[in-house]
């Protein structure tokens, strides 16, 4: 791949390796957070952010986890995050609860639905993964691939401002 080869033309610019490259990831990527947040809302009912959050939700155990935390993790507003979370508490998959290290404080944990969800969703969305985006790549080469995504998630996340 040329990481310096000269872009002068439109025609340059469309063909460039790295920017075929970045596109074809950013095209995987929305394509198969279609098929997959389209399986977890037929089969559980539920949105993949959804599932995102009981799964970040699920990590942080009891006590739960600051609405700050929760936007941040999913690089939400807190306003998008309270939106979000006020669903998942009608729906009973979530509750808010005292912060015993703030007593203004509230945290947000997962609830007795919210975990038996969290657990078949997560069976649904396992399976899927290994169909659309295991099974298409050479098995000697799915271990590499996992971990060059991690240091890419990773490095993007860090270069990420905080929220205040």
């Amino acid at each position: 791949m040329d990481e310096q080869a000269e872009i002068a033309t439109p025609a340059e610019a469309a063909n460039n390796a790295l920017i075929l490259a970045f596109g074809r990831l950013q095209g995987a990527a929305n394509r198969l957070e279609y098929i997959l947040g389209r399986a977890l809302e037929v089969e559980c009912g539920i949105s993949h952010l959804t599932f995102e959050v009981l799964l970040i939700l699920g990590r942080a155990g009891k006590p739960g986890l600051s609405m700050r935390a929760i936007a941040q993790e999913q690089v939400l507003t807190t306003g998008g995050a309270t939106r979000l979370v006020d669903r998942m508490a009608a729906a009973g998959l979530v509750d808010r609860v005292e912060d015993p290290g703030d007593r203004r404080g509230r945290l947000v944990r997962l609830t007795a639905l919210g975990e038996e969800t969290t657990v078949a969703a997560a069976r649904v969305h396992r399976e899927n993964i290994r169909r659309y985006f295991l099974a298409p790549l050479p098995a000697e080469e799915r271990e590499r691939f996992a971990e060059n995504l991690r240091v890419l998630s990773h490095t993007a996340r860090d270069t990420l401002p905080r929220l205040p």
